[in-house]
């Protein structure tokens, strides 16, 4: 029953996940942040990316140490939350699925589940090639985000792509 629901909620992640990714990818520009973000609670996700030419564009509003703060910011991105229509049914199924906060352990369990489905979702539509629509896949850092930040996000960076990929972003944003 474990790996039948994983498997549904992944599934319909990835679907609402690619659609929305699709529908972005339509403004050509070259995309080097594409993630997934969620709470400590893990709560439905929603997508965050950021484009060399987005990054030009708002860095303009800032000063220059300030522009460097916002590259890897999924909350400053002008696409934070792109394709939200397309993710009902994922909000639906996290909405059917108890957080039991009264039970640390199932809690977590609970939580490492979504955390679970979310990963395999972005694994799904990687292996599609989704990632690689804008410009080299190598050039792509791809996540699924806890925030606030916090560790674990570089566990899931490292699963999703490539250590020597993701060294911009290992050394300037990663928590430690």
């Amino acid at each position: 029953m474990y790996n039948n629901d994983l498997e549904i909620l992944a599934d319909e992640i990835a679907i609402a996940t690619e659609k929305s990714f699709l529908s972005l990818f339509q403004n050509q520009e070259n995309y080097y942040y594409c993630t997934l973000v969620t709470t400590g609670e893990a709560v439905a996700p929603v997508i965050s990316a950021w484009s060399l030419e987005a990054l030009v564009t708002v860095a303009k509003k800032y000063a220059k140490a300030d522009a460097e703060l916002i590259k890897w910011s999924y909350a400053d991105s002008p696409y934070w939350n792109f394709g939200y229509e397309n993710f009902e049914t994922v909000r639906e199924l996290f909405n059917e699925r108890i957080l039991d906060y009264t039970d640390e352990i199932k809690w977590f369990k609970e939580v490492d589940f979504r955390l679970e489905a979310m990963v395999l979702a972005m694994e799904k539509i990687d292996n599609k090639g989704l990632f690689s629509l804008t410009q080299p896949r190598n050039k792509v850092y791809v996540n699924v985000e806890v925030m606030p930040p916090d560790e674990t996000n570089i566990i899931r960076a490292l699963r999703l792509n490539k250590k020597e990929n993701i060294l911009d972003w290992l050394n300037e944003a990663a928590e430690e």
